[in-house]
């Protein structure tokens, strides 16, 4: 399910993603072209769809996050976001839904603030455009962090899947591939 389509039709913005150079139905392109209301919805929708299954199985099957199974369950809403199964167009990149699937393991904060803090740093120290390849560089930092800090191998690889599916989707995107460019933050 596709929240940012969902909530288009529910505000009257139909089609709003076809406005977006990339085509891409995700939270970033909601606030952007659909508006702030459907930004908002969308961002809700997409980063519940990843909490609510994570959480649900980390509390009905307590022993199930030391399980290498476990990597399954944090990829699936990711790969389902990505490649919608119910539909004939193309998912959205993924990334509100990881952190939605990080969010889920809470109180095991580790995670999200692993990947938030890749974003932030990405973002904000080490600037990256476009911003295809700052995701790329974020997701690919938070695996390489998460097992130097002790994340755990299923949480490790569930990530490690949900980076693989991202940074393929990314490849595949659309979006125009400029050159990549780099800049520390006091540069200009």
């Amino acid at each position: 399910l596709l929240f940012a389509r969902v909530t288009a039709r529910l505000l009257g913005r139909e089609a709003w993603w076809l406005a977006a150079p990339d085509e891409n139905p995700g939270t970033a392109n909601a606030f952007t072209y659909g508006g702030f209301w459907c930004g908002v919805a969308t961002l809700c929708g997409d980063l519940l769809k990843g909490a609510l299954p994570v959480f649900l199985c980390c509390r009905a099957l307590p022993g199930v996050v030391q399980s290498p199974w476990f990597a399954a369950v944090l990829a699936a809403p990711v790969a389902g976001h990505i490649y919608p199964f119910l539909g004939r167009w193309p998912g959205g990149k993924g990334i509100a839904v990881t952190f939605g699937c990080l969010l889920g393991l809470l109180p095991n904060a580790l995670p999200v603030l692993v990947f938030a803090l890749s974003f932030l740093i990405f973002t904000l120290g080490v600037r990256i455009r476009p911003n295809l390849y700052r995701t790329a560089a974020a997701y690919v930092t938070a695996a390489a962090a998460l097992p130097v800090l002790g994340a755990g191998a299923p949480v490790t690889l569930g990530f490690w899947l949900q980076a693989g599916l991202v940074c393929l989707r990314l490849h595949k995107s659309k979006e125009e591939k400029e050159r990549m460019q780099v800049k520390l933050l006091w540069m200009r």
